[in-house]
């Protein structure tokens, strides 16, 4: 392990997770275990995916939050629970609290996506917008709490809600018996510490490797100073782990028993999703696809035995699946920009596109820029996007044009 943390013993042991497996018996799925041989092919070992985008409500967080509710007394349900979240946990808390007919409110960012809205309302929340970041909406749930006696139901820092989400881990062990690395992503800590508490009570041999966005890691500065630190203004597209402050419940389950925390850029964020679309025809969300992208970056560390990602949600906005698409393409090479001159007469345009046909390169933009003072008196330059087939047809388009004579600018 890189960081090793004098802890406590964990708050949540084994009997808690397997008390809340049949808890959630008949409530929560136990999703499905599908094989990458892309992945596969990569790390030299077999891969799986733990389908937890598949999960009623799209995501793990059903699990903790079923639990942590059931487990209230009669007069906590009476006053009913309340929650912040931008999305994946508000939608857990909502159908648990359907589910056993608890009255809930969540309180959503104001920028939250319209489709997660929509589907806490339809899960039975009452949904309240309030503040532009979560931990503003955070502050604001917990005023509610304290004025109205409703139970806070915090997403990740009770040990309820890790002994739910744990149940991913037994599940791991049951449909994976041979695995021997399990990579979790991090945001507050919940679903790693969970995992890493049944994985290694079960099976201590079994790597337990927790994988943050580069741009919201507060766990590595927290483990090397051995308390939780927060971390100013958290940026990534993976807003499922876009937490500034690991929970102080799951930090020190982590500290003592994951053997890695990794952290991956957006670029291998946008690629791992585009991944899991092309190759495993599965929708997961930016959050969701961190261990993919830790897989992608440093697949030489995953060669000693099979490697099992959970792919902890897929409740994605349309709009960022299309902009997140774009990004992972243009990563993977797939996009191909130019601006090259050509003579200012009839038929050149022509006959440039018909040069990027031989070479099969489709033309997504073309644009003639005829003011610019650099240019010659009968010039015009020409900028394309074009969407190609990887790097090495990228290197053949521009190879082509060069060889039919066109001066490519950039």
């Amino acid at each position: 392990m890189n960081y090793r943390v004098p802890q406590p013993v964990p708050q949540v042991i084994l009997d808690d997770i397997r008390g809340a497996q049949k808890m959630l018996s008949g409530v929560s799925r136990v999703t499905a275990m599908e094989g990458s041989r892309y992945l596969s092919s990569l790390t030299g070992s077999p891969v799986h995916f733990k389908c937890e985008n598949l999960q009623r409500t799209g995501s793990f967080k059903l699990r903790g939050a079923y639990v942590r509710i059931a487990g209230l007394r009669p007069e906590q349900r009476a006053a009913g629970v309340v929650a912040a979240s931008a999305g994946n946990h508000a939608q857990g808390v909502a159908l648990a609290s359907s589910l056993l007919g608890v009255r809930s409110t969540v309180f959503m960012p104001v920028g939250a996506p319209l489709p997660k809205v929509a589907a806490t309302q339809d899960y039975g929340a009452e949904v309240r917008m309030h503040g532009q970041v979560v931990d503003e909406t955070l502050a604001a749930a917990q005023e509610y709490a304290d004025r109205t006696g409703a139970v806070f139901i915090h997403p990740f820092d009770h040990r309820d809600i890790i002994a739910g989400q744990g149940t991913v881990g037994l599940e791991i062990l049951e449909q994976c018996p041979e695995v021997r690395t399990i990579l979790v992503g991090i945001g507050g800590g919940g679903l790693a510490a969970g995992v890493a508490v049944a994985v290694k009570a079960l099976r201590p041999d079994v790597r337990v490797i927790g994988v943050q966005a580069a741009g919201a890691a507060a766990y590595p500065p927290s483990l090397k100073v051995g308390h939780p630190v927060s971390i100013d203004n958290p940026n990534t597209m993976a807003d499922g782990i876009k937490v500034g402050r690991p929970g102080d419940v799951p930090f020190k389950i982590i500290g003592e028993l994951l053997d890695d925390v990794r952290t991956v850029s957006e670029d291998a964020l946008s690629s791992a999703l585009l991944l899991c679309l092309e190759r495993a025809k599965l929708v997961v969300e930016p959050a969701g696809c961190s261990p993919v992208a830790a897989l992608l970056s440093e697949p030489e560390l995953y060669g000693d035995g099979p490697v099992v990602a959970v792919l902890s949600g897929g409740n994605i906005d349309p709009l960022l699946l299309q902009r997140i698409l774009r990004h992972g393409m243009a990563a993977a090479g797939r996009y191909l920009s130019l601006r090259l001159r050509v003579t200012d007469r009839p038929g050149a345009l022509a006959g440039l596109l018909g040069e990027l046909s031989v070479v099969d390169a489709n033309v997504l933009d073309v644009s003639h820029v005829r003011t610019d003072p650099r240019l010659g008196l009968t010039e015009v330059e020409v900028e394309l996007h074009l969407e190609t087939k990887g790097p090495k047809h990228c290197a053949e388009v521009a190879r082509a044009l060069h060889g039919a004579g066109y001066k490519v600018m950039g």
